[in-house]
Parts: C-alpha cells; sequence; structure tokens
C-alpha cells in the first residue's frame, strides 16, 4: 500500500507493531523510503492486532481527513470484501493456469491462514466448484496443547473483533487473548468472516502447522525448487 500511496503522492501514516517491526525489518526500511509515516506500536502484543488498533483508533478520530485501508480480509465491512475481490486475481490467475496446463482444475487448494487475505484470494474463485477441496493452514506456533498459537478457527469462538463477527482467541470475559507465531503475517487472534462462513458451512477444512513445521516447509521448497517462501506460505507448504 505504501507503493500505491507514493505513487498517487498521497499523505499517509502505517501503523506497525514494534515486535513485527523487528521481525520485518525490510519492510520498514521500504516503507520509509517510499516516503511513510510510520508509527511504532508499543501495546499489549505489539503485533498486527494492536497496530490495527491503533490505525482504526486514529481513522476514527479523523474521519473527515482521514481513510483507514488494510492488507487483510479482516475488520469492518466492506473491508474483508474489498481485500478479498481484489486479491482474489490470486486465485482467478491459478484457476487459469491449471486449466492450461492441466485441462482441468486442482483436486485442492491449500493456503495459509492469517487474517484471510491469502486464503480468502485464492479460495474464493474456487469456492463455487465443489469438486474442489479448500483447505487452509493455521498457525499452531508452540502447539496447539499450549497458549502459544494463533489458530482461531483451530481454538476460538464466536465474537466481535475489529468490528466483525468471526471466529477470535478470547477468554471466558470475551477478552482477546494474546496470539503467537513465527510468520507475523499470521499473527493474529482471529480470522476474516468469510473464512468463519467456509468453516461453518463446511466448504473448506482448516488444519494446523507448528512453528517447527513451518520451517521444514520452508527449508523443502528452497531446496527442491530453489524458491525462498515467506514463513506466513511455508505453513501451506
Amino acid at each position: 500500500m505504501a507503493a500505491v500511496y507514493s505513487k498517487f503522492t498521497l499523505e499517509y501514516t502505517v501503523y506497525m507493531g514494534v515486535t513485527d517491526t523487528r521481525r520485518q525489518s525490510v519492510n520498514m526500511v521500504n516503507m520509509k523510503i517510499l516516503g511513510a509515516e510510520v508509527v511504532v506500536v508499543g501495546r499489549c502484543a505489539c503485533t498486527l492486532r494492536d497496530a490495527m488498533n491503533e490505525a482504526l483508533r486514529a481513522s476514527i478520530y479523523d474521519l473527515d481527513r482521514s481513510f483507514y485501508a488494510t492488507g487483510s480480509s479482516i475488520g469492518p465491512h466492506l473491508y474483508p470484501i474489498m481485500v478479498r475481490t481484489f486479491q482474489s486475481v490470486i486465485g482467478q490467475e491459478t484457476k487459469a493456469q491449471m486449466r492450461e496446463l492441466t485441462g482441468r482444475p486442482p483436486a485442492t487448494v491449500v493456503a495459509c491462514v492469517g487474517g484471510g487475505s491469502d486464503s480468502a484470494s485464492i479460495f474464493f474463485p474456487f469456492a463455487p466448484d465443489s469438486d474442489v477441496k479448500l483447505i487452509g493452514v493455521e498457525a499452531a506456533g508452540q502447539g496447539m496443547d499450549t497458549s502459544r498459537h494463533s489458530a482461531a478457527l483451530a481454538s476460538g469462538t464466536i465474537g466481535v473483533f475489529h468490528g466483525a463477527i468471526t471466529y477470535v482467541m478470547q477468554d471466558n470475559h470475551k477478552q482477546i487473548k494474546t496470539s503467537s507465531s513465527i510468520a507475523a503475517g499470521l499473527d493474529y487472534p482471529g480470522v476474516g468472516p468469510e473464512l468463519t462462513y467456509w468453516k461453518d458451512s463446511e466448504r473448506a477444512r482448516f488444519i494446523t502447522a507448528t512453528d517447527k513445521e513451518a520451517l521444514a516447509g520452508f527449508h523443502a521448497m528452497a531446496q527442491a525448487e530453489g524458491i525462498i517462501p515467506s514463513l506466513e506460505a511455508s505453513h501451506a507448504i
């Protein structure tokens, strides 16, 4: 988004948790090169959840001059639909390329699940195709038998989070739990509402992968294909 704002010479502020500024230091450098004002959020877990809290709060305080934007399919309507629709070009291209290369759709589509932009964008074009299985892989972090994971669909309950009714990691008092993942993009205690719908309607199946399993997938892809994947995508590998 920083590149787009710079292209159209718009003033913009990016909110980022201090934990993620360390994990994604290259992104920090690139955003500053592009001219972004970066606000480092030091509250709570200092991750995506907290950055979204501050960005939403800032936009509400200055509605006349600001516009909230996000790159994940989470948050209040229309944002989950907007992000999924724009990014579904990934799924559309995959569908067309599979048809061109094999003459048929894939048997299964697998994607990582954090907030849901990766999975929703590739699942959406295949959602009407009942013969195509959809499998989302959440971040199990240090293990599902611990509290250090980010698997809202596997362990969460229905609640309201960032303006949407969805599965969220919360305690008995509806307080949001702290998530954990080696991948910054999956370190979020909720999911987009469309993934909630696909789970409840059984259109998609959701499983988990630990940090250790994701790293194994990372190395397998790099050594077998010569492609260095993101830690997020490594969960699906």
